[in-house]
């Protein structure tokens, strides 16, 4: 039987790859080479405040593509630690 979870962990794993693409020295990109911890925060909050206000209204499309970013900011904090 075919694993239901197994597109979504494809593309998880090619998110993963495409952050570490980003973040290789010498290779990757430069914005994203020099960014911190605190330079990335602000961008995390206000993420986080969009998924709330997606909550809130009740748009769940808006939602989907809200958690989407915030997923995005936590894959990058994990990449940096």
């Amino acid at each position: 039987m075919p694993d239901p979870a197994a597109p979504v962990a494809a593309q998880v794993n090619r998110l993963l790859d495409i952050m570490a693409a980003l973040r290789t020295p010498g290779t990757g990109c430069p914005w994203d080479l020099v960014q911190t911890f605190t330079t990335i925060a602000p961008y995390t909050i206000e993420e986080a405040y969009e998924v709330a206000d997606a909550i809130d209204r009740g748009h769940m499309s808006d939602l989907k593509e809200e958690l989407g970013d915030l997923l995005l900011q936590v894959v990058y904090h994990a990449r940096m630690a």
